[in-house]
């Protein structure tokens, strides 16, 4: 079981995204810790073959000193420490997410098709992590910024609403931010409904949105409760889960999903809406296992 008052660990993959970490790490008044695997330039050339670079020794003392003092700098007084583990970064992060109150990874591996889509280290890791993974995406530089206490936290509320660990981890970053939250409920008519004249050959399309609604109001009671400070807003939407998640995503602090991790033939992997998000949301993503 993780320590939920760990340190917040980032994955050095040459991104900015100790910035992000270190900021999560004041929010929450915790160390940093910055890891790098010094086998990741490896893996990534791996899945991702690019031009050859500096060697893995001069590119692992400049991505780690560099992100250490980055931090340091981004908020003084932060205890930072640093590691370099000669293993490969699936591993070392997943190891990570365990000790960690929050594992932070960029969006980007270095190769040059991977500028374009999640890393591959990113990927393997959100699908698969114990714990709360933050994916760092979209603007963040200037999230110290006057707009930043305008922005809100967003949450995709699940199939299974009831004590989702998601929405709880949404709450509680809402309230560290002192942001509103945005609660997210998709639905869309049955394939056999969609037609022209879905009121007459199925159930109302009114009774799909009331049970979207109700869903929503299971998901939020217990979490809101806990934290009445937090001010909520719901939106009930008629599509696909992904697009109004990313719609939602244009303008926030951060987009919380909850990942059910499913065994595939190739292993463990992610369910479409948490793919879709991590690949294209324009905001940082945490991605929460949801228990079972």
């Amino acid at each position: 079981m993780r320590a939920v008052d760990g340190p917040v660990i980032v994955g050095v993959d040459g991104s900015e995204s100790s910035l992000w970490a270190a900021d999560e790490a004041a929010l929450r008044e915790v160390p940093l810790h910055v890891v790098y695997a010094s086998l990741w330039e490896r893996y990534e050339q791996a899945v991702f073959p690019a031009a050859p670079g500096p060697s893995e020794q001069i590119l692992t003392a400049v991505l780690v000193v560099a992100a250490a003092k980055r931090a340091r700098q981004r908020v003084p007084g932060t205890d930072v420490t640093t590691e370099v583990v000669p293993e490969g970064p699936v591993s070392v992060l997943l190891g990570a997410a365990r000790k960690a109150s929050v594992l932070v990874i960029g969006s980007r591996g270095r190769g040059s098709a991977a500028e374009l889509l999640l890393g591959s280290v990113g990927l393997a890791v959100a699908g698969r992590a114990d714990g709360a993974v933050i994916v760092v995406r979209g603007d963040h530089a200037d999230r110290t910024g006057p707009r930043s206490r305008e922005r809100r936290v967003v949450v995709g509320v699940p199939d299974k609403p009831a004590d989702s660990v998601a929405v709880r981890f949404a709450f509680r970053e809402a309230a560290r931010r002192g942001v509103p939250l945005e609660a997210v409920r998709a639905w869309c008519l049955p394939a056999d409904e969609a037609t022209d004249h879905a009121p007459f050959t199925g159930e109302p399309v009114e009774v799909h949105r009331q049970r979207a609604v109700e869903a929503l109001e299971t998901g939020l009671r217990e979490p809101a409760g806990e934290l009445p400070g937090v001010e909520v807003r719901r939106r009930v939407v008629e599509g696909p889960a992904r697009a109004a998640l990313l719609d939602a995503s244009a303008d926030a602090a951060l987009l919380v999903v909850g990942a059910r991790h499913h065994h595939g033939r190739f292993g463990p992997r992610i369910g479409r809406v948490t793919h879709a998000v991590l690949h294209h949301a324009a905001c940082p993503v945490a991605v929460v296992p949801e228990r079972g």
